[in-house]
């Protein structure tokens, strides 16, 4: 299948093939994601697991088995919420390590390193005897959500054809959802194996582990990274392979000017303070902030909790997880069907109208109906159930994978690992201060909580109609000139950089 590509900064076309070896290098880079979905969806059920709780988490156990509990309250544990959140305030310090080694070594090896935490956090926390290791365990995984989250949707927008760019990289949060269904399956069927089925749910994460680490031998480097670090005709080499036609001296001399320009910033972070460097920025980081806002990791960590909450049993509610656990990775196809079609801008849009009513009517029902202790009636609980998994819709074919997209393909060559990094930690420490604060927050405010995350949707909604353009099909390269100097607020910085280069040439 050929594609035509336009390059960057002026009307010439880059010709590439869709090959098979992409494909292979996206899916096996791409299991980075189910790692990280893997993570995310396992703690949710193993903290509502009696075993687990009885063993490390004793008061929680004893005010879930309290005859009146407080339906909004009986999970609000510092050092259980600590369990969940531990892995994002470390892949936060990881994200800034991956940045050197992805630019020092390539996006390759800062996935296998992410592997090899991942396999010994695994270890640690699945054989776990006390509270220090479980931590530990949790700390090394985050390490590798870190390392993960940094090189894989950098590798992606990368190897990637332009038109297919948005697609492809979405493989990533295609994982991610099908890790979090697999935890949910996993979690349904080991919480019924006394005492050890929480260690059998937390080990099920060195499978994909295992896979990265071995399956990152056949993959490639990317050129990019091939040619910034000065292996130019090893980077041409990979350049014809992975685009399967021999011409690409065009593509070839745009990646090593971009290089060469790359090398002549002696300070990435300081060139990120810039005004040029302010578009990509600004909506790379406030992308995180409203990712996580939406409520989505709220819903997806603690989701047996919530239909617990609303009258599920225990096992009626990780069944319920795994219901929208599926309906995730499906929406997620949605997602990258439309993205190269529609554009990103009309994803995030539409998303955000639809998220808000479900926050709503969350919201307004659980306000009217469930009271601190009983639970609510049949059929408001299959309306919550119907509006969770419609909100799980919108969130996955948009937000869910564009935040990860956008920041992935709108920093150029010179700040790109330092501002995707700038990026992902930005993303876990909004991951770290929602799953540290929900259950308190679920319990101070009750119902409320959806009503205050209606209230960012709306926000965030704004912020994409007025600051966020298209980027849909336009070279990784090229978005100085396509994307932020026509835009009517990004512009003004371009216009003071260029007003700066005049200075310059004229001093």
């Amino acid at each position: 299948m050929a594609v035509v590509i336009s390059s960057s900064g002026n009307s010439q076309a880059f010709e590439a093939k869709m090959t098979v070896y992409v494909f292979i290098c996206v899916i096996i880079a791409a299991v980075g994601g189910l790692i990280f979905g893997y993570d995310i969806g396992i703690s949710g059920g193993v903290t509502a697991m009696d075993d687990f709780l009885e063993e490390f988490f004793p008061a929680v156990y004893e005010r879930k088995k309290h005859a009146h509990e407080n339906n909004y309250c009986k999970y609000d544990n510092q050092f259980l919420q600590l369990f969940t959140s531990s892995l994002y305030l470390a892949a936060l310090v990881a994200s800034f390590f991956a940045s050197a080694t992805c630019s020092k070594l390539g996006r390759k090896p800062t996935m296998q390193f992410a592997s090899i935490f991942f396999l010994i956090g695994v270890g640690l926390a699945a054989g776990a005897v006390n509270m220090f290791m479980l931590i530990i365990g949790r700390i090394l995984l985050g390490f590798g959500v870190g390392f993960g989250n940094q090189a894989v949707p950098l590798f992606l927008s990368e190897i990637a054809p332009a038109r297919l760019r948005g697609g492809l990289n979405i493989v990533f949060q295609l994982m991610v959802t099908i890790g979090i269904l697999i935890a949910n399956i996993v979690n349904y069927f080991t919480s019924s194996i006394h005492p050890y089925g929480w260690r059998l749910a937390l080990g099920g994460a060195g499978i994909p582990a295992l896979i990265l680490l071995f399956g990152s031998l056949l993959i490639c480097e990317t050129p990019t990274s091939l040619i910034e670090r000065n292996k130019t005709e090893e980077g041409k080499e990979t350049l014809k392979k992975i685009r399967g036609v021999e011409d690409v001296d065009e593509e070839f001399d745009s990646i090593v000017y971009a290089c060469d320009f790359a090398r002549q910033v002696k300070n990435p972070y300081r060139k990120l303070m810039k005004p040029e460097s302010r578009p990509p920025f600004v909506i790379g980081m406030l992308l995180q902030l409203f990712q996580q806002f939406t409520g989505i990791n709220a819903i997806m960590f603690y989701a047996p909790v919530l239909f617990q909450t609303v009258g599920f049993g225990s096992d009626a509610a990780l069944l319920s997880a795994v219901i929208t656990g599926t309906i995730n990775v499906l929406s997620t196809f949605v997602g990258i069907f439309l993205v190269d079609k529609t554009g990103r801008r009309f994803l995030l849009l539409q998303s955000s109208v639809h998220m808000l009513v479900c926050q709503l009517v969350i919201g307004i029902i659980l306000a009217k109906d469930l009271g601190v202790t009983g639970t609510l009636g049949r059929p408001q609980s299959l309306v919550v159930v119907i509006f969770v998994c419609l909100y799980v819709m919108g969130f996955a074919w948009s937000w869910g994978p564009l935040g990860w997209l956008i920041p992935s393909e709108t920093f150029p060559v010179e700040t790109r690992t330092e501002g995707f990094a700038l990026a992902v930690s930005c993303n876990m420490f909004f991951t770290f201060v929602i799953a540290q604060a929900f259950l308190s927050m679920l319990c101070g405010m009750k119902s409320g909580i959806f009503f205050f995350f209606s209230a960012w949707i709306v926000v965030m909604g704004l912020f994409a109609l007025f600051f966020v353009p298209e980027t849909k099909g336009i070279s990784i390269d090229d978005m100085r000139d396509s994307v932020w100097k026509p835009h009517w607020y990004w512009k003004r910085f371009m216009l003071q950089e260029d007003d700066h280069d005049v200075e310059k040439r004229t001093a």
